[in-house]
Parts: C-alpha cells; sequence; structure tokens
C-alpha cells in the first residue's frame, strides 16, 4: 500500500480504536503511526493496542509504527472543601503545603518545588488558562496570589508557571514504570511529554538505550528557549500545540509552531504537529472549514506527520476523521505552489560525503523521466537525510531491520519496506529495480536513482550513487550508467 502523499498521519489509540479490526481500518484509510497515550488507559490496553499493529502490519505487508507518549509530571493544586469556589479578579488567596482541604481563602499546591522557583510578580495559570493569577509574597512554603481573571477553581486543576524552570525530572516515578513496559513490548518511539532542557532529553536517552527513537514534546517556553540543545538529543519532536497554547499568548502559537518546524527541517529530524487538528470531528462527521485549513497550513509548512488525538482516541468518526486529514494533505500537494514551498528550503550541508551525495541525488531526481529514488539503509540515517532534501520523487526505503523500518514511518516522503542486503554493487542495482518496480513506485524503462553506501550491511554514511533503468522485459538485470 503506498501512500499518495507525503505528510504522514498519526493517530492515537483508545476505546473507541484498538480492536484490532479497527486498528486495520484505520491503517488502510491512512495512518503511518499509532500512538499510545500513557496518560490514558492501563498497561493491558497499550499491550493489546500494540497486538493489533502488529498484525494490520502483517496483514498489509507494510510497516507500521507505534508512538509511546509518556504523561511527564502533571503538577495540580489540591482539593476544596466544598470541591468548588468561585473567584472574580481581585480575589486574593494563599497556596500552601498545607493538606486540609481548601476554601476561598487558600487551597494546597503540593509541590515544594514550585514555590522555590515563584518569584514575587510571576504569572500562574491554572485549569488550561481558565485562571490567571499573579504571584505576591512568597516563601519557599506559600504564595499569596491575586486573581487577574477566571470565575471559579476546582479540585486538582493543573498549574502552569510560563516564566520558570521548575526544577523537576521530566520523568515521574510513573513514567518510568510506563516507558520499562514500552520498551519491553516494543514500541518504536518514545515521547517525553514537558521537556524544559536538554538535560530531559538526555536523561530519556540514556534510559531508552537505543531501543526506540526519542521525541521532546515541545510545549513549555522554556523549551522553546532551548530548543537547539534539546534538539541535540532528540530524534524527532512535536509541536504540542494544547499545553504550549495554555502558557503562549494565542498569537505567539503559530509563530512558534513555524519556529519548531523550520529547527527540525534543518536539522532533518521529523516533526509532528498535535492538538486540535480536527477536533470537531469527535462528534461530528466533518471538520470545520478553519480546521481544513489549519492541516493544510501544516502541510504547507513542511512538517513530516499531523497527529489526531480523540478524534481517533474517543471520537464518533476515527475513520472518517483519518480519510479527511489524508484527503487534504494530497490537496495540498497537488497544489502548483507547494513544490516550490518545498524547494525553497533546504537543509545547510555538513561538510561529509553523505550529505554531497544526497544533495545531488534530489538534484538529478529532478529530471521527469525519474520515477523513483531507492536509499538502502542500516539504521535509517541515509533515509532521513534524503528526507531531509524534499524531493518530489517518491523515495523507497529498503532496510532489513524491521525496528529501522517502523521508526521511519514516521519520516516524510518514505516508502520504507523490508528488503535483504545487497551483496555486491550489481546487486545493489538488481535489487533496486526490482523493488522499486514489485511496490510500483516505476515502470519498465523508467529511470531509478540508486543510494546506497559500502560495506554493505554495515551501518553508514552513504557513499555510492547510481543511474539505473528499470528493465523493458522481464529480465532481471538493469542497465547501469
Amino acid at each position: 500500500m503506498n501512500r499518495a502523499r507525503r505528510g504522514r498521519i498519526v493517530a492515537t489509540l483508545g476505546p473507541a480504536s484498538r480492536a484490532p479490526g479497527m486498528v486495520k481500518q484505520l491503517a488502510q484509510a491512512g495512518v503511518d503511526v499509532f500512538r499510545l497515550n500513557f496518560s490514558h488507559g492501563s498497561h493491558d490496553d497499550h499491550a493489546a493496542a500494540l497486538k493489533a499493529v502488529r498484525g494490520a502490519e502483517l496483514a498489509l505487508q507494510r510497516p507500521l509504527g507505534v508512538l509511546a507518549d509518556l504523561q511527564g509530571p502533571k503538577l495540580r493544586l489540591g482539593r476544596f472543601a466544598d470541591v468548588e469556589i468561585s473567584i472574580k479578579p481581585g480575589h486574593t488567596m494563599r497556596f500552601d503545603l498545607d493538606p486540609t482541604p481548601g476554601d476561598a481563602t487558600r487551597v494546597q499546591m503540593p509541590h515544594p518545588e514550585i514555590f522555590k522557583a515563584l518569584r514575587k510578580g510571576m504569572l500562574l495559570l491554572l485549569d488550561d488558562g481558565r485562571v490567571r493569577l499573579r504571584v505576591g509574597e512568597r516563601t519557599d512554603e506559600w504564595a499569596d496570589v491575586t486573581v487577574e481573571s477566571g470565575s471559579k477553581l476546582s479540585d486538582r486543576k493543573g498549574v502552569a508557571v510560563p516564566e520558570a524552570v521548575i526544577p523537576v525530572s521530566a520523568l515521574t516515578p510513573k513514567d518510568r514504570e510506563d516507558l520499562a513496559f514500552a520498551l519491553r513490548i516494543g514500541v518504536d518511539w518514545v515521547a517525553l511529554s514537558f521537556v524544559q532542557k536538554a538535560e530531559d532529553m538526555a536523561e530519556l536517552k540514556r534510559l531508552v538505550n537505543g531501543q526506540a527513537a526519542c521525541l521532546a514534546k515541545i510545549e513549555k517556553p522554556q523549551a522553546l528557549a532551548d530548543l537547539g540543545a534539546i534538539m541535540d538529543y532528540s530524534d524527532g519532536v512535536m509541536v504540542a500545540r494544547g499545553d504550549l497554547g495554555v502558557e503562549l499568548d494565542p498569537e505567539e502559537v503559530p509563530v512558534a509552531q513555524k519556529m519548531i518546524i523550520r529547527a527540525a527541517r534543518q536539522r532533518g529530524i521529523p516533526v509532528i504537529v498535535a492538538t486540535q487538528m480536527l477536533e470537531s470531528m469527535t462528534s461530528s462527521p466533518a471538520p470545520t472549514r478553519a480546521e481544513a485549513s489549519d492541516v493544510a497550513n501544516a502541510v504547507y509548512e513542511g512538517a513530516d506527520a499531523l497527529m489526531l488525538s480523540a478524534e481517533t482516541a474517543s471520537g464518533d468518526y476515527p475513520l472518517e476523521s483519518v480519510g479527511i486529514m489524508s484527503r487534504i494533505i494530497e490537496r495540498v500537494e497537488k497544489d502548483p505552489l507547494w513544490p516550490s514551498l518545498m524547494d525553497a528550503e533546504h537543509a545547510g550541508m555538513d561538510d561529509i560525503d553523505a550529505d554531497a551525495l544526497v544533495a545531488a541525488a534530489r538534484k538529478a531526481a529532478e529530471a521527469q523521466s525519474t520515477a523513483c529514488i531507492v536509499v538502502f539503509t542500516s539504521l535509517g540515517g541515509t533515509a532521513r537525510r534524503m528526507s531531509r532534501e524534499r524531493p518530489l520523487q517518491p523515495v523507497l526505503a529498503l532496510t532489513p531491520n524491521p525496528n529501522t523500518a517502523r521508526r521511519l514511518a514516521l519520516v516524510w516522503g518514505l516508502e520504507t519496506r523490508l528488503g535483504k542486503d545487497p551483496a555486491s554493487l550489481e546487486d545493489v542495482t538488481d535489487l533496486a529495480v526490482e523493488s522499486a518496480v514489485k511496490f510500483e513506485l516505476a515502470q519498465p524503462g523508467q529511470r531509478i536513482l540508486v543510494l546506497a553506501g559500502t560495506p554493505f550491511g554495515a551501518p553508514g554514511a552513504a557513499n555510492l550513487l547510481r543511474l539505473a533503468h528499470a528493465p523493458a522485459k522481464a529480465a532481471k538485470r538493469s542497465r547501469k550508467t
């Protein structure tokens, strides 16, 4: 099943979609990577969902990725004696460490680390930004706050401190248990929530130890300030617009989205745009016009993948949501303006042979007679380099490693398939031609560009670029130039 689009789709599995039959239908409708949200569901639920994905992969004979999304630290208020209190601008109260149920004058905030980070005049955001508070006097054990906006507060509402780095690990004890479980069942990607600094991703990389690819969710202003260093430890990033939109002013979120996408493209790591892409389809069979435009704009910006959350996890129209998202991506990629946008920005090349070779392959592929580019890759590095160049021809990434194939399912423009390592220079061309025809990416007589590295079967950068033609007859040997 080849995609008629380069952009990829990530879909969250949940009660509405984790049954094996539905997972297969979602993959047929266009899903490339399935997300397991560890903020919800049990380990048994996630294990069953992953098993269903592997079954769909086997049935469709196409690699499918699985992304484990860790919950991350949740900073919350304590409880109120009456569950909820009324507030208004100007209302003052105290947050403290006392676990006694609160009232209109005080309530527990069971996070000493927040009190240590607070300074007079700082902004606090509660309940996804619905309540804005300003910090007055404070110590390491309490803080007086004044309401700037909001009408009510209830138990266990989330707390955000956009103007401070909170000295907490991005990996809670629950996250560590979930991570160990996710690696044990064999997920392909692990996403870390509420990343604030590069050290958060460094810790995740150390724990994962190569068993999966690591993705940073950018949803804190502090992460934007340290974005380059965070990406140094990341195999991919996510523009997590939900929480990012809580801590940033609304007009800043689109700018941040473009900045993150641009930075990821420059580095050649996949970037996902997430949250409220088609949210109305949770309960409606069609999206709003604004949602369709939002999806389209992310495609125009060159994002590798777009993500569906509640739309597929718990919504009434999971298949329709995937189908419409796929149609929007395909339509944008047919726009005559779209190729020039993809060609307008290419990453700067490092001074290595592989980058020069990949750039040459993209340039050579611009000839109209080129049907596709075939990339042999062991760990995925050459294929990601090729994707970074945003070639408009199909790219067939052949790898003998199932883990590599599944991780590359997230990457823009790649049709990844399992294939054996070539045994010789002649075998490189023959395997490339046969695979391109087999997977219907080239017709007999069409030109194919082949990118590989020697020695064959060993991880390393590409150092071989060949031009071949699919045989006009059934013969297996290809004509090389």
